[in-house]
């Protein structure tokens, strides 16, 4: 049940990341949602929450972390893609 949740909650942060990054014009890309959720969220919420001195709880700073990790992700994953489809002069 932890781990549905955890991939529950991580494509939500990656849904609302792609919204922020301005990814979803073509609509939401849930594989990369989930990627990003669970990836930034681990990172990102376990960095912040370290940092803030919350261990591991669940806090605020550990669900701000998860989206600002889930940002990064998915704005370097925009970027690496936008940087594949340049034409090279």
């Amino acid at each position: 049940m932890l781990i549905m949740g955890i991939i529950l909650f991580g494509l939500l942060v990656g849904a609302v990341a792609q919204l922020i990054v301005g990814k979803s014009k073509a609509g939401i890309d849930w594989g990369l949602a989930c990627a990003a959720g669970v990836g930034g969220s681990f990172v990102g919420g376990l960095v912040i929450s370290l940092i803030a001195g919350d261990g591991l709880a669940l806090r605020p700073s550990g669900i701000i972390g998860s989206l600002a990790g889930a940002i990064i992700v998915t704005a370097a994953w925009s970027w690496w893609k936008a940087r594949d489809a340049a034409p090279v002069n």
